[in-house]
């Protein structure tokens, strides 16, 4: 914005300021003062705009286009979704109602796994391909978390997909249930083919939003060797008995306890891995397990800044990378966190500074 009698010359950038020790010849000043202040003003509300635009959610249509194209590239959370089915699905669309939304992609994910069932016999291969397809798109029907009726039967029949697929598995999926405050872990175990003594074992936590049907997925990869894992749902995520809190890995320190009884485990090489909230759990356990524990591996650990009050409100709300719903889908995995301010109240008892674990290079050692 330039005017030309004053020789002042405002940028249409909205990070335009005026640096200290700058001036403008008063005399010539007097008669534009409204217009550049009125300029100022303008510039300032526009920044304050964009600002605002960067921090809302995303629109539906928004969330269509931009799901559709993470499919196209495989990109997270729809990464392995047929770009064409997750279009049919959005075709039904037409609200952000999460039955609605759950529906959607259960019709589409029905029919692979009707299909599966009717040829497992016939074509094991092509029902094992039905089987995952259905297990992806069941599982995005409940994305990022299940917060309704309807997104929660469709997690359920994620489950019910993804272990029809796994049932073509060799060697087996190994469903353990450990006993837990009056409740259970399920976690899902795979050991290496034809191992000669106990073997070495990883213990893997989810993150927000995935679950351990994707670890257990993603982990087969290790079997070839010679190391087994075990998969389980993080505090507050997928299965999991307990909500977060400042001592929920309590149940991942039961899952150590219960490795300790299985004979083909090798106790003295178990690690853990988590990823995102996962590897916040993975490098807790780091420190507070570490006699029982080989290794850990931490992916995008959250440990400090992320739990504080600025970081909530000015990096989390309609952050844009995540698809949408970080903060609810946060807020669901504690107990009694229903506003943003309970959210803000809640997240700093998570830091690993606050706790004292970290900080103090040479505390706990």
């Amino acid at each position: 914005m330039h005017f030309p009698e004053t020789g002042l010359e405002i940028p249409s950038s909205p990070f335009f300021v005026l640096m200290k020790g700058q001036s403008v010849p008063t005399p010539r000043l007097g008669r534009y003062r409204v217009q550049v202040l009125t300029a100022i003003a303008v510039l300032l509300v526009f920044s304050n705009l964009s600002l605002a635009q960067e921090k809302r959610e995303r629109t539906l249509d928004e969330i269509r286009t931009e799901a559709i194209h993470r499919a196209e590239n495989g990109m997270y959370p729809l990464i392995g979704l047929d770009p064409g089915d997750v279009g049919e699905a959005f075709a039904s669309i037409h609200t952000t109602d999460k039955d609605e939304w759950a529906a959607a992609f259960m019709g589409v994910a029905n029919r692979y796994a009707n299909e599966g069932k009717s040829i497992e016999k016939t074509d094991p291969a092509k029902a094992n391909a039905d089987y995952i397809r259905a297990w992806r798109l069941y599982s995005f029907g409940r994305w990022p978390i299940p917060a309704s009726p309807g997104k929660q039967r469709s997690y359920e029949k994620a489950i019910e997909a993804f272990l029809a697929h796994a049932r073509f598995w060799d060697p087996p999926l190994e469903i353990v249930r450990i006993p837990f405050e009056g409740k259970e872990i399920i976690g899902y175990m795979r050991l290496p083919k034809s191992a000669e003594g106990p073997v070495p074992l990883v213990i893997a936590v989810n993150g927000l939003d995935s679950r351990k049907e994707d670890l257990t997925e993603s982990f087969a990869a290790i079997l070839p060797y010679g190391i087994g894992f075990l998969a389980v749902d993080g505090p507050g995520t997928g299965q999991a008995p307990i909500k977060v809190s400042e001592t929920a890995e309590r149940s991942l320190s039961r899952v150590l306890d219960y490795l300790q009884t299985r004979p083909e485990v090798d106790k003295t090489r178990i690690a853990i891995h988590g990823v995102s909230w996962g590897a916040y759990w993975a490098t807790k356990m780091a420190i507070v397990e570490r006699s029982r524990l080989k290794g850990a591996s931490a992916q995008s650990p959250p440990v400090d800044t992320f739990f504080q009050k600025e970081f909530l409100m000015n990096s989390l709300l309609g952050n844009r990378e995540y698809l949408f719903d970080q903060v609810p889908a946060l807020m669901a995995i504690f107990d009694n966190v229903k506003t943003i301010d309970e959210m803000a109240d809640a997240l700093p008892k998570m830091s690993l500074v606050k706790q004292g674990l970290l900080g103090n290079r040479w505390h706990r050692c």
